[in-house]
């Protein structure tokens, strides 16, 4: 039998010749390791020429004091013809570390004999140290079961993998569920069912959950592989690993949401997971690194955003950190650095999505603002404003960098008038903002204004040449603005089309509708909110025309209390039937009976890349007479059961016409907002107050009266 030697690259498999492996990894070994030689993993060539000759040139480190001295021996015993089995025991055991994985291997290997008992975590985390492209080295979970087990004795016998493919590059292993040697509690299936994870990521796992393993071998760890480890850290909730990584980080550049993202080695996306303990971790260790004196500091931007706040935590620990309490967090740490002497002097560029309110307000200003040397310098690209005065958030986004601003929502108990929408871009600009909300009335006119004689409203027409200039200007929410007439003055200047328009409940008329179906910005439109306004009773023409402009284009098209009833169905239908590329429907609170709805959702089956509908509570679950559209307390008095029944039924009605893939829901007070709910203890606050004002001012006018 004849053996050859490979290295393993990134690029597959290909013979050459031995490379030491500080070569491979990029990292350098200590004297007294290379001068024990590099230790090579020979393995068997296949003779029928369906696997290539393979091997795994490994060396001993010795800044891996803990790997056990199987690793350093080679698979095949010098001279004696046959195989290691205490060397191939430290290599097979992948499998076993975690149960419910069928696993990739490389096609040499495959044939191997069971081990003896390994050390689990030396061996993966050898693994991991050892080959610098593992992404041939891949795990798919079907079901997989463990391999047999060593018998009471230590012995090995022979394993001959069901159901392998041989291919060029590895050996897929697949394994059925139900086997002997599986037990019944390891049969569930993990989070990442279904998908390919490299052998690399799963000996990162295996060192990461080794808290104080991985922290000694820290210094041993190939630079490149910083992400990777980072990642199965955040994955497995290792917030002592997460912490330990950003302080010792060596590399320029940390950006959260790429690292989170899907890769080769793992296709997990983890970005939905706003993780408390791994968040705080995170800026805790970026911290750390800043206070470092281990060695010299490389780091130059650190990217804290790409996290996505959803309702529902992907995370084991079910422990949200919001944008809020994100916000609040880096804030209170750039203090903390900024009264630090012993921070560096050369400054980390912090990119974040910044969420501020009255709460944190005085915090960010001091983050934004330092008095003195910043070891942090907060960059904003995403900014969030609620529960502000317009002072506070004129100053407050000086401070934030108007320059490099991509979002801007102001929203919610921020009163802004007319006067003030003008003033706050005319004073910043915002040369780079990408999407634009403005709060409820927003363009209404100052109570000290004057109307003009002819007519004309100059605030309306200054806000709109801001607007114009804003060259990257393609997302923009005015719900509940009154814009009666006003929509070409506001639209018309401006220079890019737009892909997201809100105007919802924004009072709009014939000649509004007449040029919002007529103008550039609707050939463009990928989300469009027109809740609010009686559209097929009032505007049926411009409104089919308009979804006739968007079509090519339209992802989510939003339609509450538009008083779509029964009658309207057959035209609603016929309007939405050329939006092929709809993806998401939303018409809550339409006074529609479940005759109706059935009727809806027959043509919506029609629509090939529709995914989600939110529709209304049938009018047949009410009261009989109850008015549209409703109160938040009149909306909650159903008949639940009849509701249940009926959605079911919607339902069924899918699965009959093959569209099971289409997600239907009714929520009542609207879609999750996870901004709202993470303040809404602050926002309650606020709303007492304005109440306990309110009451206040009308006692004093009663007194006045008398």
């Amino acid at each position: 039998m004849r053996h050859c030697h490979h290295e393993v690259t990134p690029e597959g498999v290909a013979p050459t010749a031995a490379v030491p492996l500080r070569e491979a990894l990029g990292g350098s070994c200590s004297e007294q390791a290379a001068s024990r030689g590099a230790r090579t993993v020979a393995c068997p060539a296949q003779s029928d020429g369906a696997l290539p000759d393979t091997s795994l040139r490994l060396q001993d480190r010795g800044w891996l004091p803990w790997l056990p001295s199987g690793l350093r021996q080679p698979l095949v015993s010098p001279g004696s013809g046959g195989q290691n089995p205490s060397r191939l025991g430290h290599l097979d055991r992948w499998f076993d570390w975690q149960a419910t994985r069928s696993t990739m291997i490389p096609g040499a290997l495959g044939t191997l004999p069971p081990p003896r008992l390994p050390d689990r975590v030396s061996t993966l985390s050898q693994c991991f140290q050892s080959a610098d492209a593992p992404r041939m080295l891949t795990a798919r979970r079907e079901g997989a079961r463990r391999l047999p087990p060593c018998s009471p004795d230590g012995a090995a016998g022979t394993v001959t993998p069901p159901h392998a493919r041989l291919s060029g590059r590895d050996l897929c292993v697949r394994h059925s569920p139900h086997t002997p040697h599986t037990p019944r509690a390891l049969c569930t299936a993990p989070p990442w069912v279904g998908m390919m994870q490299s052998l690399r990521f799963i000996s990162a796992e295996a060192l990461a959950s080794h808290p104080q393993v991985a922290r000694q071998s820290l210094d041993g760890v190939a630079h490149n592989l910083y992400p990777l480890l980072f990642k199965a850290s955040y994955l497995l909730e290792q917030a002592e690993v997460v912490r330990v990584l950003l302080e010792r980080w060596p590399l320029e550049e940390f950006r959260l949401g790429a690292l989170l993202g899907p890769s080769t080695d793992h296709p997990g996306d983890l970005r939905d997971r706003a993780c408390r303990a791994c968040l705080e971790a995170c800026v805790r260790g970026l911290a750390d690194h800043m206070l470092w004196r281990g060695g010299q500091r490389r780091l130059r931007v650190a990217d804290l955003t790409g996290i996505r706040d959803v309702q529902v935590q992907g995370c084991p620990c079910g422990r949200a950190l919001g944008r809020w309490g994100r916000t609040k967090l880096l804030a209170r740490t750039c203090c903390e650095l900024q009264a630090e002497p012993r921070a560096a002097r050369r400054p980390v560029e912090v990119l974040a999505d910044i969420f501020v309110t009255g709460g944190n307000f005085d915090l960010v200003v001091r983050a934004l603002g330092p008095q003195g040397p910043a070891p942090l310098r907060v960059r904003c690209l995403s900014f969030r404003a609620d529960s502000l005065g317009p002072g506070q958030l004129l100053h407050v986004l000086r401070l934030a960098g108007p320059g490099e601003l991509r979002r801007l929502e102001v929203v919610h108990n921020v009163r802004l008038h007319a006067g003030h929408v003008q003033q706050l871009l005319a004073q910043l600009g915002f040369p780079r903002l990408v999407s634009l909300t403005l709060p409820a009335k927003a363009f209404d006119a100052p109570p000290t204004s004057t109307p003009a004689p002819d007519g004309e409203d100059g605030l309306l027409t200054s806000i709109a040449r801001e607007l114009s200039r804003m060259t990257q200007l393609t997302e923009l929410s005015v719900a509940f603005s009154t814009l009666t007439g006003k929509l070409q003055k506001l639209l018309g200047p401006l220079r890019t089309p737009l892909r997201v328009l809100d105007l919802g409940n924004c009072a709009l008329n014939h000649a509004d509708m007449a040029f919002l179906a007529n103008c550039t910005h609707a050939a463009h439109l990928e989300v469009l909110d027109l809740s609010g306004h009686c559209l097929v009773d009032l505007f049926p023409s411009t409104f089919f025309r308009l979804l006739g402009q968007a079509a090519p284009t339209l992802r989510a098209l939003t339609l509450e209390e538009c008083g779509l009833a029964d009658r309207h169905v057959g035209a609603l239908s016929l309007a939405l039937g050329p939006c092929r590329r709809l993806r998401e429907l939303r018409f809550l609170g339409n006074p529609m009976s479940a005759r109706a709805l059935r009727r809806l959702f027959v043509a919506l089956c029609g629509l090939p890349r529709l995914q989600s509908v939110e529709f209304p509570v049938p009018r047949d679950c009410y009261p009989e007479g109850s008015a549209y559209p409703q109160d938040e307390l009149a909306m909650s008095k159903f008949d639940q059961q009849k509701y249940s029944a009926i959605a079911e039924d919607l339902r069924a009605l899918l699965l009959r016409a093959g569209r099971d893939d289409i997600r239907v829901s009714t929520p009542l007070f609207g879609s999750f907002d996870p901004d709202i709910q993470e303040t809404s203890n602050e926002l309650g606050t606020l709303l007492l107050q304005a109440f306990k004002t309110a009451l206040e001012n009308f006692s004093r006018a009663l007194k006045q009266m008398e």
